[in-house]
């Protein structure tokens, strides 16, 4: 579905470019959690996708289009939910009817049950909402959009416990075959359950690219309180039960992903995780 292509960017030829010779390849039917530190450039790589930014090099190929041509067909099945936004005072109705045209596929009906999610209603005024308020509204009409490609940029931030946990409720919801879902966040253990496939990035770098499926079959994720386990394990942290650690999985029984720990091993030896894999 996307190819990103040896792209490079930077905002000032007077400071460091944000992306050099980046490539990664996005394909249908998954949520991607899209990772790295502050910085790595995650934001500018979606906006880059979504053809709002232009690569001083390279491309960016959508279903067999450059983005950065912006024909109409393209801009109507990508939607991009940033991380700051302003909505007009309107109500979610009347934005919907103004705003919907852009999108072919844009279903009323997927609005109303994505609403009902995180119970709001179309009568609310948008202008009156707190931001968590609206950015759960401007996701339901995301989702509604039905384009192929979805990304959003830290989604969870401003959301309470209760609104994070309709928002995995909501995202597992709405996949299909059809469709791919980006997720670009800090906040790790709001999606860790969400994902199918993680790409971890770090200076133009892509330290990891993996299906959830191949990471749990290749890695258990564990909590003990053995430290000698600890110390044989490819990463471990302090915890309140022991130590939660990575340990090599040959016998390949799965074990819920802990995307904090696998962050954290990706960013100190990228080379050690990888070579899980080989």
């Amino acid at each position: 579905m996307l190819k990103i292509e040896n792209i490079s960017f930077g905002y000032s030829r007077r400071k460091p470019r944000v992306l050099t010779d980046f490539s990664l390849s996005v394909e249908s039917g998954g949520v991607y959690g899209l990772l790295g530190r502050n910085g790595a450039g995650k934001s500018t790589l979606l906006y880059l996708i979504a053809g709002a930014l232009t690569p001083g090099s390279g491309q960016v190929i959508f279903k067999g289009e450059n983005t950065r041509r912006r024909l109409p067909l393209t801009l109507s099945d990508i939607f991009l939910v940033p991380e700051e936004f302003t909505l007009p005072s309107v109500t979610l109705r009347e934005y919907a009817r103004a705003n919907s045209r852009f999108y072919p596929n844009f279903s009323f009906e997927d609005l109303d049950r994505h609403i009902a999610t995180f119970e709001l209603s179309l009568s609310d005024n948008l202008g009156s909402m707190s931001m968590g308020q609206k950015k759960k509204a401007y996701m339901c009409f995301a989702l509604a959009a039905n384009t192929s490609l979805l990304m959003m940029d830290e989604p969870t931030n401003g959301l309470d416990i209760p609104g994070k946990s309709a928002f995995r409720r909501f995202i597992a919801s709405s996949m299909n075959d059809d469709r791919a879902i980006i997720i670009s966040t800090h906040q790790v253990r709001d999606i860790d359950r969400l994902l199918d496939h993680v790409v971890i990035m770090e200076n133009s770098r892509v330290l990891i690219d993996r299906s959830v499926r191949e990471i749990t079959s290749r890695m258990s994720f564990v909590v003990t309180d053995n430290k000698d386990a600890a110390d044989r394990a490819l990463y471990s942290q302090p915890s309140l039960g022991g130590y939660n650690v990575i340990m090599p999985n040959p016998g390949g029984e799965e074990t819920a992903l802990n995307l904090e720990l696998l962050f954290e091993l990706a960013l100190k030896n990228s080379d050690l995780l990888n070579s899980q894999f080989v």
